[in-house]
């Protein structure tokens, strides 16, 4: 390889967090950030694979049934080839169809869609690039939610009255120094606490954890997966049946308020709607008591351990920390709206150490340093278009155009989307039940694609563009949970013909006259200085970092202003509720919602209920399907992003995603390590290589999501590679939120079929002419 060598090892940010890189006779050397007490080291292996031309998009491509036939509805898509064409003619050709489908259906039948983590750089963030554009064209149907998050944030809009146990929840360090007893539902996994949305100058979250140990802090894991903690947390590991935790939860509820360890002054001065909650729990609305007995019978928890855990959490400084895996579930409000409704009846909502927080461990970012103040953005614009749809129904709408549907107390419709524009990420990785989503991705007119790398989503498109990686444009890295401002000097040049979306959309919005509107007569050096600028302006009197871009720029790192390191959730509404009233209608933490129940949604209730999941319908071991699979998200690369790195394909099984699964399962089904594996659902079936592991309960399966979808032998299986939203069902979390259920589902493993199909995710389908 020839060096192209721009600057000797440049420092920049990923989302895995700050590195330095320099491409050399060898490749790209990369070394994490010697600032960094906890390196994701695994990740940045990936990263020589951005330059990886065999997978990379290098020039603009067309699909050749495009091509021939035009515009219109298009069951080819995803199974035809590519054929290269001039920047000229890409660019005419997905103006037009703009100019087409705007002028003849409105612009409410653009779908923008762009769901991914795309760049950590600020001003290079698809999202906003790609909306931006679409806004100074009239607008777009748009998403709102996220996968990650989609039950949760509806539902403590109506509880709480914000996202504060998300973003702001009691930080790290103070964790650190007071929590007596950790009971972690759904774990605080090491390897979700290497990434962070917008990137991460130190990861800290296991060193904290591990300070409390040392201090003396107790740690119970309640999850199928035991590495959901670290080994040294010498945590204890109580396995619930999955999608039970919600049981669990009213078992313990109910316990400490009938052996009188409830704080009651707490429950009646902070929150509403207990008594409610409590005729429900001990059976007077309905005449099932929810005791720990009861919870023992759902969950497969002994009781005597559910009642001696509550006597515990009474007795310590207790947090619950509920990981976001619980609520990427059929009815997932509930686990989460019972986990805060337990940490009321605790009583230590607000106190140091103590209370509930949501996504320690999620991401780098939950529970460390919090920006409050401005960051340098680019603003996205006004969408004149009020359609919309909650993130994870996309096929439905694409399927159902005119259908009607619910979410968070409204009757909505899909609208008809003629055209989809999607720039960052990959809808092939973040949906469920990926062979409906190929029939949704069959019925637009026209679907433009901006990406790197031939993924899935390239392949379901009719015109892909060739959008530079991070390391070949500068930006500006900054994030809400992160200290630092950081200047990402490009690395090397762009490959191939590959542009940055900013490129693409300025020339685009010239070719549809509006591009003084997009660009405002700035170039993309010239945006940095405006964001850089900007910022400064903006901030409060006294943070002004007091250097102007250029010198930010040759500095290439600066401290954040105005960031809070230690805090405690809720802890000035505690002191005075009257005072500090979260913005929920009474004020107070809503046990019960009166809103909520006024939706009269049968899949979410006015209280934390348990409402038993269809994948429950079988007892766990029986029927058809008689395993549960965990889809979680992997520790060898963030989502799919360089699934053909070094790090990811290091832990393949005979080129294939790892499933793990107990060795007594395995046995049962003649099944060896290094095998390939079929798993099947009542949707459809993936190949995976099996890894035996004593870290996943029986009766647990587990298979990471990221691997690049592969369709190429359908007879065999529905994905060759192993992607688990192959076997995923595609269904919302209920009414109130629509969120996404790709968590959890029920399959059977057997010994795939010989002869085994190649894999085919990472080869281009281009045109062999």
């Amino acid at each position: 390889m020839t060096a192209r060598l721009v600057k000797a090892h440049s420092s920049h940010l990923s989302h895995w967090g700050i590195f330095d890189a320099a491409e050399t006779a060898a490749g790209l050397d990369v070394r994490p950030d010697p600032g960094d007490p906890d390196p994701a080291h695994t990740l940045l292996r990936n990263v020589p694979a951005m330059l990886d031309e065999r997978v990379r998009v290098l020039v603009p491509h067309v699909r050749r049934g495009f091509l021939e036939r035009g515009a219109g509805p298009d069951e080819r898509r995803g199974y035809d080839d590519y054929v290269p064409v001039a920047w000229e003619r890409a660019l005419s050709l997905a103006a037009g169809e703009l100019e087409r489908c705007r002028s003849t259906y409105g612009n409410a039948s653009i779908f923008g869609g762009s769901y991914g983590w795309g760049s950590a750089g600020r001003f290079h963030h698809a999202q906003s690039q790609v909306h931006r554009f679409l806004n100074v064209l009239g607008g777009y149907t748009r998403s709102v939610e996220t996968y990650s998050l989609g039950a949760a944030r509806p539902l403590l809009r109506r509880i709480v009255g914000s996202d504060d146990p998300i973003m702001r929840p009691t930080s790290l360090p103070v964790l650190a120094e007071h929590t007596g007893l950790f009971v972690c539902f759904g774990g605080i996994p090491a390897k979700n606490a290497q990434v962070n949305d917008g990137g991460v100058a130190r990861h800290t979250t296991i060193g904290h954890l591990r300070r409390a140990r040392e201090r003396g802090a107790r740690f119970v894991l309640v999850s199928p997966l035991r590495d959901d903690l670290v080994d040294d947390l010498d945590a204890e590991w109580i396995v619930p049946i999955p999608g039970t935790d919600t049981a669990l939860m009213l078992g313990l509820a109910h316990t400490l308020v009938r052996r009188g360890l409830h704080d009651a002054e707490f429950l009646r001065t902070h929150c509403v709607g207990f008594d409610e909650w409590w005729a429900y729990l001990d059976g007077r609305t309905d005449g099932v008591v929810r005791d720990a007995a009861w919870a023992s019978g759902i969950c497969g928890v002994a009781e005597e351990r559910i009642a001696a855990l509550a006597q515990e959490m009474a007795a310590h400084r207790t947090m619950i920390t509920l990981s976001w895996s619980l609520q990427r579930a059929r009815y997932g409000e509930q686990p989460l709206w019972a986990g805060i409704a337990l940490a009321c009846v605790l009583g230590q909502i607000g106190l140091p150490g103590g209370g509930v927080g949501h996504g320690y461990g999620s991401m780098a970012g939950i529970g460390g340093p919090r920006v409050d103040g401005p960051l340098p953005t680019l603003r996205q614009g006004q969408n004149a278009v009020r359609d919309f749809i909650p993130v994870a129904r996309i096929a439905d709408m694409l399927l159902h155009p005119g259908a009607g549907f619910d979410f968070d107390g409204a009757r909505l419709r899909y609208p008809d989307i003629r055209l989809v524009y999607w720039a960052g990420g990959n809808p092939f990785h973040h949906h469920q039940d990926l062979a409906r989503l190929r029939r949704a991705f069959s019925r637009p007119e026209t679907v433009i694609v901006h990406e790197q790398f031939w993924t899935a989503t390239a392949r379901h498109a009719d015109i892909v563009l060739p959008a530079s990686t991070t390391l070949e444009r500068d930006d500006i890295g900054c994030a809400r949970g992160s200290d630092a401002l950081v200047a990402m000097p490009r690395v090397t040049e762009s490959r191939g013909e590959a542009r940055s979306d900013f490129a693409i959309f300025r020339a685009l919005a010239d070719e549809l006259g509006v591009g003084k509107e997009f660009d405002e007569g700035r170039d993309e050096r010239e945006w940095l200085e405006h964001l850089y600028e900007s910022w400064r302006d903006a901030l409060p009197d006294g943070d002004d970092p007091g250097l102007d871009f250029a010198g930010f720029w040759a500095k290439g790192r600066i401290e954040v202003p105005g960031v809070t390191r230690h805090r405690v959730l809720y802890a000035d509404f505690r002191a005075g509720p009257a005072a500090h009233p979260l913005p929920t209608p009474s004020g107070r933490i809503e046990i019960s919602s009166s809103t909520i129940a006024s939706f009269g949604y049968d899949d979410c209730p006015g209280h934390p209920t348990w409402l038993a999941p269809e994948f429950l319908a079988d007892p766990p071991g029986t029927g058809p399907y008689p395993l549960f699979l965990v889809a979680n998200n992997p520790a060898t690369r963030l989502h799919s992003q360089l699934d053909h790195g070094a790090g990811s394909a290091g832990a393949k099984v005979a080129g294939r995603e790892p499933v793990r699964m107990h060795p007594g399962d395995a046995a049962a089904r003649g099944l060896v390590a290094g095998e390939v594996v079929l798993v099947e659902s009542r949707v459809g079936s993936v190949l995976a290589g099996l890894v035996p592991s004593t870290d996943v309960a029986p009766g647990v399966v587990q298979l990471s999501t990221g691997a690049w979808f592969d369709p190429s032998a359908p007879d065999v299986a529905t994905c060759v590679h192993g992607n688990p939203n192959a076997v995923t069902t595609d269904i919302g979390t209920s009414r109130l939120a629509q969120g996404c259920t790709g968590q959890l589902s029920r399959v059977e493993v057997r010994a795939a079929p010989a002869p085994l199909p190649p894999v085919r995710a990472h080869e281009p389908p281009v045109d062999p002419e």
